[in-house]
């Protein structure tokens, strides 16, 4: 998805055109284009019967390409207590559109209690990245959903914590045989309760129940990495209860779901699958007249704009708490708007009705030049990949120019009516996180001392003098329960600065860690300007006379400042300590890792072997002169 449309699509592109063209272009040999068209086509129809051309166009591509497109392959098992088919093909062709080439394992029905206590079931053997434990209360609790109103109220609280037990029992089974990350629906509450009204009088009456097991598969999920949970119960409360169901269905096919909300079920898988895939944005560049405020505030002026508490504003002040709200997630926001600066900042920070203010941006480009040119800029500022930023315009024709230029970005489309614009940024699962760090939660604050920091630099001769300067202090420790998913978050995320991009799950981590000859190191960074947090991941293990580097990562926000030299110099001395000769790494190159490109021949190390995948490099650690740099302050938290 990498070439370049001379032109935006015509907004009056329909399917059926679009269907023909994606044919042509496949037929022509013009297979990146052809991609583009098809994850176009699925933006404008997304139905079934769309689903079912996009998935078989994508495995067409896949095949004449040597499975060789720019889509993050993912692989996902699904346990189920109901037909789920029909659900996959709009799964997949959803995955599509966020870049990732889904495969999709469906259990047997019902057999999900045996494919997870079956070590040899087709369930492992499928090895998947992520499960969905999908069972209806019917069949997880069918005394609580069916008989109900003829049990006893000791019996019925016995039923519920034998569904407890049940669970937590399947949950350590799984943790037991695998380490994919897995997501499992809760139960859902009955939309016509046994007892009628009396049913809300009580917690032990059948929905109080529910919610009790609800809340107990929480606990047990809390308490195993990388386990999740889907509130389904929400979801159909969200959609209604009795549109989502199809009675019918569930009485002659065992689908329960109408299938007017299958695309919907399939969008809420997605919310897990986006992050787990490492397929989500970092930073939301929004557009400002019509969007971020009604009007347009050159013409308009502050009293003629519309935000505020009542219609039409209060659209666009529901859009700026949707802002907010991702803020406080960790994700960057950034302004591009072609506009007068003096006019904008004077909204931004004046107008009673406004939520966000300039100083919850991280970037500013209020101007006339080219948005596609504005957006690199952004991304170069933010010292992030273009694919790392999400556009919100309400310009049809910006969206498109856009996409035609920078494709890797994430284009959110907005609806006509304003009062839909913050349900489409909530809802874009490019938003969506798994954990919640200290860093994600100050990430703002962050790039406003990086600022500091960047206007600082220019005032020094020399780096070293600026790195003095600096005072940096970093800590270094071994892996544990309180870094654990940040570590894990950082190898999922990180692309620029990462020498192997290989991604791992908390769970996958939690084992290694356990292994005596896996050595997992994370590094914090502080310096005079503030703290940068948890910004760097080093795997490595012990085989024989060597140790091999297996992951090595940081944060864009401290590249160039030495501390990648003070991880690995610590990596070497450890290693040496522990009786190991050399040191060695694989260079695995990306689209997107070339600032790590050269990083081993400068600190030393020799090339040992070249092959189709990277290069091997070897540091010989009884000759090697690598040392932390004088100017970086080293803590070693020695836990063993």
């Amino acid at each position: 998805m990498s070439d370049l449309t001379p032109n935006p699509t015509p907004a009056g592109h329909n399917p059926a055109d679009l269907r023909a063209e994606i044919d042509a272009l496949i037929a022509q040999g013009t297979f990146d284009l052809a991609s583009r068209r098809l994850a176009e086509l699925w933006r404008r129809d997304s139905a079934s019967g769309t689903a079912s051309f996009v998935t078989s166009r994508l495995d067409e591509l896949r095949e004449k390409t040597r499975d060789n497109l720019a889509l993050t392959k993912f692989k996902l098992a699904i346990l189920r207590s109901f037909t789920v088919e029909p659900i996959v093909p709009l799964l997949r062709a959803e995955a599509f559109a966020y870049g990732i080439d889904l495969e999709v394992h469906v259990g047997d029905f019902n057999t999900y209690v045996q494919d997870i206590l079956d070590g040899q079931s087709s369930l492992y053997r499928f090895a998947p990245n992520a499960v969905v434990l999908a069972v209806r209360t019917g069949q997880a609790a069918p005394e609580l959903w069916c008989d109900f109103a003829d049990l006893a109220p000791e019996a019925a609280q016995q039923a519920a914590e034998r569904v407890v037990r049940s669970y937590e029992q399947w949950i350590g089974a799984f943790r037991k045989q695998s380490q994919a990350a897995l997501i499992i629906h809760s139960l859902e509450r009955p939309s016509s309760p046994s007892l009628g009204i009396l049913d809300g009088q009580s917690d032990a009456g059948q929905s109080g129940l529910i919610r009790q097991i609800n809340r107990e598969l929480r606990r047990i999920a809390a308490g195993f990495h990388g386990t999740y949970g889907l509130d389904y119960d929400a979801l159909v409360a969200r959609h209604g209860s009795e549109h989502w169901h199809d009675e019918r269905k569930w009485l002659t096919a065992r689908l329960p779901i109408a299938a007017g909300y299958l695309l919907q079920m399939a969008r809420e898988w997605m919310r897990f699958i986006v992050p787990l895939s490492g397929r989500t944005a970092k930073v939301l560049v929004v557009d400002l007249d019509n969007t971020l405020w009604g009007g347009i505030i050159g013409e308009d002026g502050m009293g003629g704009i519309k935000v505020g508490l009542e219609y039409p504003g209060a659209a666009h002040q529901a859009l700026q708490r949707a802002l907010l709200d991702l803020s406080r997630k960790g994700i960057l926001l950034a302004i591009c708007s072609k506009n007068n600066l003096d006019d904008a900042m004077e909204a931004l920070e004046n107008h009673p009705g406004m939520l966000v203010r300039a100083k919850h941006f991280a970037a500013l480009r209020i101007n006339w030049t080219d948005k596609v040119q504005n957006l690199r800029e952004i991304a170069q500022e933010l010292n992030v990949g273009i694919d790392a930023l999400a556009f919100l315009d309400d310009n049809p024709f910006e969206r498109e120019q856009v996409r035609a230029a920078l494709p890797e970005i994430t284009v959110i489309d907005l609806p006509k009516d304003p009062l839909e614009y913050a349900s489409a940024v909530r809802n874009c699962a490019a938003f969506e996180r798994l954990t919640l760090s200290a860093e994600d939660q100050q990430r703002t604050e962050m790039y406003a001392a990086q600022k500091q920091r960047s206007g600082a630099e220019q005032s020094f001769q020399s780096k070293e003098d600026f790195f003095r300067f600096l005072e940096q202090e970093a800590e270094l420790e071994p892996v544990s329960d309180v870094t654990l998913a940040r570590v894990a978050q950082l190898t999922q995320k990180t692309n620029q600065f990462n020498l192997t991009t290989r991604r791992y799950t908390e769970p996958q981590i939690a084992e290694m860690a356990k292994q005596p000859e896996w050595h997992i190191f994370s590094i914090r960074v502080r310096d005079r300007f503030g703290d940068h947090g948890l910004v760097g991941v080093a795997i490595a293990h012990d085989e024989g006379e060597q140790c091999e580097v297996d992951t090595f990562l940081l944060s864009c926000r401290v590249i160039g400042r030495t501390v990648e030299t003070a991880l690995l110099a610590h990596l070497a001395e450890s290693a040496a300590q522990r009786g190991r000769k050399r040191l060695v790494g694989w260079f695995l190159p990306t689209k997107k890792n070339a600032p790590a490109r050269d990083f081993y021949p400068q600190h030393g190390f020799e090339r040992q072997e070249t092959n189709g995948a990277g290069s091997l490099w070897t540091l010989d650690l009884k000759s090697s002169t690598l040392r932390c740099p004088d100017w970086i302050k080293l803590k070693v938290n020695d836990r063993s």
